[in-house]
């Protein structure tokens, strides 16, 4: 008997179980890879800058300090306008251009030439010395268009000049505007207007001129012109001749009008105040 317990022992102790602590572990199971960032898309650079006035937003030196002088106005930040090789400057004490030329990845600027307006502000004189040094030569360029169309500027000193887009008139409407020139009377007149209560219009009326800068015909009388004029604040007392782009608005609503008119510059101004 003592013999067969023996034998039985090592049998019995075989098939007891491990204590808790002694238990295999089970494998942990494989933790999820973290979701990536997708990065900015790049986009054709020629294609995008003309379609887009680019608005100085954020602007640094090499070591990370932001560039105060560039942000004189801080109403009007510094504005880039590509069109047909010329860049052209806007929002600085004088207007600026001059020609340039792109690639994906480099822009080019030749040298700036200026307007001679003289500022009262030193601040804005000083503004356009800053703008004018780091914008003329190769700048390295990246351009992209995800929520918002953005285009960031670096010199070869380092310095990141960052440029919000917004669309121009053109890119709004979906193609080229008809260039006009209207004359808008020193003041404006009652007409009826079915939304509008009391309102009063502007009196325009449309003038030609030849490829000399000349007028040529007659102009027609005023008229009450119901629309508005993008980027035109009209002063009472002031006779202006403005050349303005007129586009096509494709489906309109009911109660508006089937033309936009965007300003592109005062060509004649006279103060008939009494």
């Amino acid at each position: 008997m003592k013999r067969l317990l023996l034998l039985a022992l090592p049998l019995a102790l075989a098939g007891c179980p491990k204590p808790a602590d002694q238990a295999a572990a089970p494998a942990a199971p494989a933790s999820a890879p973290a979701p990536e960032t997708p990065a900015p898309s790049s986009v054709d650079a020629p294609a995008l800058l003309p379609q887009y006035h680019w608005r100085l937003t954020d602007a640094n030196d090499a070591q990370g300090s932001r560039i105060d002088a560039l942000f004189a106005r801080a109403d009007k930040p510094v504005q880039l306008d590509f069109r047909d090789g010329r860049l052209g400057v806007s929002n600085t004490c004088n207007r600026m251009g001059g020609s340039y030329t792109l690639s994906d990845t480099s822009l080019t600027v030749g040298r700036l030439a200026s307007t001679l307006m003289a500022c009262t502000d030193s601040a804005l004189m000083v503004l356009d010395q800053e703008v004018g040094k780091r914008l003329e030569g190769t700048l390295k360029l990246a351009a992209t268009q995800d929520d918002a169309a953005r285009l960031t500027l670096t010199t070869a000193t380092g310095d990141t000049l960052v440029f919000t887009g917004d669309p121009t008139a053109e890119t709004r409407y979906g193609g080229p505007g008809e260039r006009v020139f209207l004359e808008v009377a020193a003041e404006t007149r009652p007409c009826s207007h079915p939304l509008i209560p009391d309102k009063q219009c502007l009196q325009v009326r449309e003038i030609q001129y030849d490829d000399k800068g000349l007028k040529i015909g007659t102009p027609g009388a005023f008229e009450h012109f119901y629309d508005s004029i993008e980027g035109y604040t009209h002063e009472p007392g002031i006779r202006n001749v403005l050349r303005v782009d007129r586009y096509t608005v494709k489906n309109p609503p009911a109660d508006a009008s089937s033309s936009a008119y965007v300003l592109d510059m005062v060509v004649e101004s006279a103060n008939e105040k009494k």
